[in-house]
């Protein structure tokens, strides 16, 4: 089967988005299906000096990614162009798989399954237009909007399947619509073999936040929070990573007078299972208007180093149903500080509750997050798990224990 890949991340890229589609690339046997992947010439994130995966790379456009509002647009045309160009002039694909970065690129998909008749799949990590709209960068009502929500809805209700990251963002789409026996649920991941427990250190607890702190990512409880407890020194805040919130905290911190935070770049993928092990408790927050837009992604690389979720972020999401499934970590409503306050200072008198629900959280990751086992739901969905063997680390995670 000849199957055709369409992201603008993608390997050696270490965006959220590419390291997903690299793990799914490296699992499709090549000696059985012939896998193209239409990428961008981007430098989102770090670079993956590992190997590439078994697949044939085709660098498309000539403007790479920028975080600039208009050389992020004149690099979403450039790439939409060149992989459209791409994908009608190259060889027929069986099967197409469109992300979403850029917004729209699923019109790829429709296109080559209506000129070539392939099969196509919508991988969904944001829901556009709705993560505009939650984020105010367009107006609910606007002619735009409008305009993006029909044209992404027309492609979502013409491919074969679509991938949600969640039962939220199910909700979302079928609210949108989209006929639910269309839309299947394949959660993210992390790997378990590269991010693995360690021992809770001693000392001040440490709440451990990993990765972009964006406009997506609830703020206000956190920080007032921090300047509560600015003061008491059994607590530190740890923040590695970037985002379009992240220099807004540091000033926060600054004014405020917070000794006890320390504000770090992105972790290589290297040292990140070291990394999180810093913490006592993994940070994971959400501003409660995007419920079902994004799914966050950093609860799975937080459980999977044997570390409890602290979510700060509305009770419908993905995160709190994990939290309440497994045990394996708590749940803020935002805005209650006072509640996040008590609970912290709850947390630092009884260390063994952090140790406990790090306990559940491995556990739980090694039967549904574990790396293998998330890659095997998307080859399923998409029709090549016959090459994807489930391989848990509970082995290996124990002797780290």
């Amino acid at each position: 089967m000849r199957v055709l890949l369409v992201n603008q991340f993608f390997w050696p890229d270490t965006a959220a988005t590419g390291q997903l589609l690299t793990d799914v690339a490296r699992n499709i046997d090549p000696d059985i299906h012939a896998v193209t992947v239409l990428c961008g010439n981007s430098e989102y994130g770090t670079l993956n000096a590992g190997s590439p995966p078994p697949v044939k790379i085709v660098q498309c456009g000539s403007v790479a990614f920028s975080r600039g509002k208009i050389t992020r647009i004149v690099s979403y045309g450039s790439f939409l162009a060149g992989a459209a160009m791409r994908g009608i002039r190259g060889p027929k694909p069986d099967l197409v798989v469109t992300l979403t970065t850029p917004p729209l690129i699923c019109l790829l998909g429709t296109l080559v399954k209506r000129m070539r008749g392939s099969r196509h799949f919508i991988w969904e990590m944001d829901l556009y237009p709705d993560i505009a709209v939650d984020l105010n960068v367009l107006r609910p009502r606007s002619l735009l909007t409008r305009l993006i929500g029909i044209v992404a809805d027309f492609s979502r209700k013409r491919a074969d399947g679509i991938i949600a990251l969640g039962d939220d963002m199910k909700a979302r789409l079928v609210a949108r619509g989209i006929p639910e026996q269309k839309i299947l649920v394949a959660e993210n991941w992390a790997d378990g073999s590269e991010i693995l427990p360690a021992p809770f250190r001693d000392g001040p607890l440490v709440v451990h936040y990993s990765g972009t702190f964006g406009l997506a990512h609830e703020e206000q409880t956190i920080t007032e929070a921090m300047r509560q407890l600015r003061d008491d020194g059994r607590f530190r805040f740890v923040f590695a990573g970037g985002g379009a919130r992240r220099e807004r905290l540091e000033e926060f911190c600054r004014a405020e007078g917070i000794a006890g935070v320390e504000f770090r770049p992105y972790a290589r993928r290297s040292d990140l299972s070291q990394s999180l092990a810093e913490g006592h408790v993994g940070l994971v927050t959400q501003i409660p208007e995007t419920v079902g837009a994004v799914v966050p992604s950093k609860v799975y690389g937080i459980m999977a180093a044997g570390r409890p979720v602290l979510y700060i972020g509305p009770r419908q999401a993905t995160p709190a149903r994990i939290i309440q499934q497994y045990g394996c970590g708590w749940r803020v409503e935002p805005g209650d500080v006072a509640g996040l306050v008590q609970l912290l200072r709850h947390l630092e008198q009884n260390r063994h509750l952090l140790r406990d629900a790090g306990l559940r959280a491995r556990n739980a990751f090694e039967k549904q997050y574990d790396k293998p086992i998330g890659v095997a739901r998307v080859l399923s969905i998409l029709g090549l798990s016959e090459t994807s063997a489930v391989t848990p680390t509970s082995e290996v995670a124990a002797s780290s224990l």
